[in-house]
């Protein structure tokens, strides 16, 4: 049924074959959740040796993912397939607080009484923070701020909402764990706008977990259009907006050089005519199929003496051709004034590989004297002073740059694209001469 109404719904002819149908099939119609729901809103397939333990649903504020979670313990509670071959017994509901379980999990507009018809619906019966379906299914409520209320109960399902805000999740996920004993297999499924949390990051890991994510705009026919309009204007190529619209896991470590307040604050669409450009290549220590990428970084200086990113042409690094080539064509591309390039590894080599491509390329060789930590500081002071804008968004350099800590890494790995920004920033901006952590050659 579902594949007949996604083929008359993109011929144009869904009313119609709406029409042809009666009372009774369009009100089983319209309460079969596996036909209306997106992909990303339903459980993943599994056989009967594979069993998934955690369905996890990460997606932006106003995605669907409490939707999709209360139809998955409706199909549970009664027993639905393709969901499941056999009725839930016993469910536990679990968010930050008891308040906002009942109030979004089970009487919000999303909540499992508005999705319930009148001969299925369960009976909330609030004295006992519980739900109780028809046909003796039962549902018990639990708040993630009070974990010793989950030690004793006994579950074969379990629906976690807003994980990432709980304020003890690692003792509140442990205790349910303790508790999700019943059933063949017992599941459960965690709804959430994502955060960084080593807990977050330790369920994605785990291979008994499923992970489908979704953005607020997928559920764009559902929600005010101008609240999609202002939350686009307002927070668009923001770090913010990554995470609590796009669904996505924005790292920042504690005691980072950078803040992404200081990125996001200065972002520009356009740059204006700049007066010098310069593209930083930090080559790979190694040379093999896992070694670092080679961060290639295009900057450039503009009339008002600001710096401006734009743009990021790292390539993972193997054969040198292959970034050299690449460091060549940004430097043909943007008709910049010269190449800066870090010679601590390969030496004169580096800059011979580069004139291998382009015998006429300029070439600015440094040499790092002194640790990444160092080198990197003044660059996050000219941040700090609002002195470089970002032309666009760059994910993958503003999450080195916010995870990078004081053992020189950036999430445990060699943070490539801050490597070869720092370059580019320090040979534009700053007194190379004066600095004693880099030598200019």
């Amino acid at each position: 049924m579902r594949s007949a109404l996604s083929a008359s719904w993109a011929r144009g002819t869904l009313p119609e074959t709406l029409a042809e149908l009666s009372p009774a099939d369009l009100a089983f119609l319209a309460a079969d959740w596996h036909i209306w729901a997106r992909d990303d809103q339903l459980p993943p397939e599994q056989s009967a040796d594979d069993h998934w333990r955690v369905w996890l649903i990460l997606g932006g504020r106003g995605a669907g993912k409490t939707r999709a979670g209360a139809e998955w313990i409706r199909a549970k509670a009664l027993g639905l397939p393709p969901f499941t071959q056999a009725p839930s017994a016993r469910i536990a509901l679990v968010g930050e607080t008891i308040g906002d379980v009942r109030h979004v999990m089970i009487e919000g507009i999303s909540g499992l009484l508005a999705i319930h018809s009148g001969d299925e619906r369960p009976r909330f019966e609030p004295s006992k923070m519980q739900l109780t379906w028809p046909n003796g299914a039962i549902a018990q409520v639990f708040g993630g701020d009070n974990p010793e209320s989950l030690r004793g109960p006994q579950f074969d399902t379990a629906w976690v909402d807003e994980l990432a805000k709980w304020r003890e999740p690692e003792r509140g996920w442990d205790m349910l764990q303790f508790g999700l004993r019943l059933g063949d297999p017992p599941q459960m499924v965690v709804t959430t706008t994502p955060k960084a949390l080593p807990l977050l990051k330790t369920i994605m890991a785990d291979p008994s977990t499923v992970v489908t994510r979704s953005k607020t705009t997928d559920n764009a026919a559902n929600l005010a259009p101008a609240f999609i309009r202002e939350i686009t204007r307002r927070y668009k190529d923001t770090a913010l907006a990554r995470q609590e619209l796009d669904g996505e896991i924005i790292d920042m470590r504690a005691g980072s050089l950078w803040r992404r307040d200081w990125i996001d604050a200065h972002r520009v669409n356009a740059c204006p005519d700049l007066k010098s450009i310069v593209v930083a290549v930090d080559p790979p220590v190694t040379a093999t199929a896992s070694s670092d990428a080679c961060g290639i970084m295009v900057v450039g200086i503009g009339p008002d003496n600001r710096a401006y990113v734009i743009s990021d042409r790292t390539v993972q690094g193997r054969e040198p051709h292959i970034w050299a080539r690449a460091a060549v064509s940004a430097y043909q591309d943007f008709e910049a004034d010269r190449i800066v390039a870090e010679i601590n590894q390969g030496g004169d080599l580096v800059v011979s590989v580069l004139r291998q491509i382009d015998p006429g390329v300029a070439v600015q060789k440094v040499r790092a004297t002194r640790g990444k930590w160092l080198r990197a500081e003044p660059v996050a002071a000219l941040y700090a002073e609002g002195r470089v804008s970002h032309v666009g968004l760059y994910p993958q350099l503003e999450d080195q740059m916010c995870a990078f800590g004081a053992d020189g890494l950036a999430s445990g790995r060699s943070p490539d694209r801050l490597d070869a920004l720092v370059w580019a920033l320090t040979s534009l901006l700053l007194n190379t001469k004066g600095d004693p952590t880099i030598r200019s050659l």
